[in-house]
């Protein structure tokens, strides 16, 4: 019998477990307008961690639907893959308009998040071009020092010239020193930006969604812009529409160039807080409209409903004049009324 260690391993590259995920993300939500844009896995060993970024059409529960994408993925990447695929990270980066949308079968029943199982306030950004350049220094700074250091006490050769003038310079430089202080300061300032960096979230163009229990879900905010913009425009009246999403409020400013002006901000505040609330964000931004009529602003007419106010018609009196005697007719006296 064949032992297990002489039947050879089977290694999936990274690049395959993507292209598997990507496929199976657009098989969750097929011929509904799902997409992905970008990819990430990381294989160790029998695990792999894989984060999908995906567009998803518009209407759409957008919980239900990432947890239903997370699922499928999980299980259909491993299954193909045989690894072990716990809870995928999927991001919404984009919304495609859809008219035949059906999200009947996304409106699931949603068990409420548990205490510790909270969808956060923030994305956190995984900061890899910070790590990537700290962990490159250090290396590069350790792995110099190590083999000079085996060099010396194995080979037997003199120290490096870059090591002794470093110990030199820093025997004849006190604290005092200009030089000692600016690098000093430097140092602090770099410090002082890799707490920052690890204690804030970053990735403030994504806003989260409130989801279900592990299942985090995120929209970018030029993809709420848009869906706004494109919903105020279709309000009668409306000519230029600028939309400004931020972390906590939404700015719509409008031109208006015919009809109420009050009538169409009423419009506009209800098709923009519409587009929110179909977002369902984790923390509702508040919602500022302005409305400003353009130049060549024309209100509408005010309709009038009453009596007609034309004057009335009035009789004519006048003196019927002399007529000649017509034989068989009686005479009409003078001064009499027609």
């Amino acid at each position: 019998m064949i032992t297990p260690a002489q039947r050879g391993t089977t290694t999936v590259s990274d690049k395959a477990v993507r292209r598997i995920a990507e496929r199976a993300a657009v098989e969750a939500l097929p011929d509904r307008g799902a997409s992905t844009s970008k990819g990430a896995v990381s294989v160790h060993g029998r695990r792999a961690d894989v984060a999908l970024d995906v567009t998803v059409s518009y209407p759409r529960a957008l919980p239900e639907a990432v947890r239903r994408l997370q699922e499928h993925v999980a299980s259909r990447t491993g299954q193909l893959t045989g690894l072990d695929v716990t809870r995928p990270r999927i991001g919404v980066t984009a919304l495609s308009a859809s008219k035949t949308v059906d999200t009947t079968a996304d409106r699931e029943e949603v068990p409420e998040a548990a205490a510790g199982d909270r969808t956060p306030l923030r994305w956190w950004s995984q900061r890899r071009l910070p790590m990537a350049l700290l962990t490159l220094a250090i290396a590069l700074a350790a792995g110099a020092l190590a083999s000079d250091l085996i060099l010396v006490h194995t080979a037997h050769r003199p120290a490096a010239a870059w090591r002794t003038g470093a110990v030199h310079w820093l025997a004849h430089h006190g604290p005092g020193d200009t030089s000692v202080a600016v690098a000093a300061g430097a140092i602090a300032v770099l410090g002082a930006l890799m707490i920052v960096l690890a204690l804030s979230p970053g990735r403030r163009g994504l806003l989260p969604i409130a989801s279900a229990p592990r299942v985090r879900a995120a929209v970018d905010r030029s993809t709420i812009a848009a869906l706004v913009r494109d919903a105020v425009g279709a309000t009668a009246g409306i000519g230029r529409v600028r939309v400004r999403v931020r972390r906590r409020r939404v700015a719509v400013r409008t031109s208006l160039a015919f009809g109420d002006r009050t009538a169409a901000r009423h419009e506009v505040t209800a098709a923009a807080q519409r587009v929110i609330d179909g977002c369902e964000l984790r923390r509702a931004p508040r919602l500022s409209v302005s409305v400003r009529p353009e130049d060549t602003w024309d209100p509408e007419p005010d309709v009038r409903s009453g009596t007609d106010e034309s004057p009335p018609a009035t009789e004519s009196t006048g003196s019927v004049p002399d007529l000649p005697d017509v034989p068989g007719m009686p005479r009409v006296p003078e001064g009499a009324k027609l």
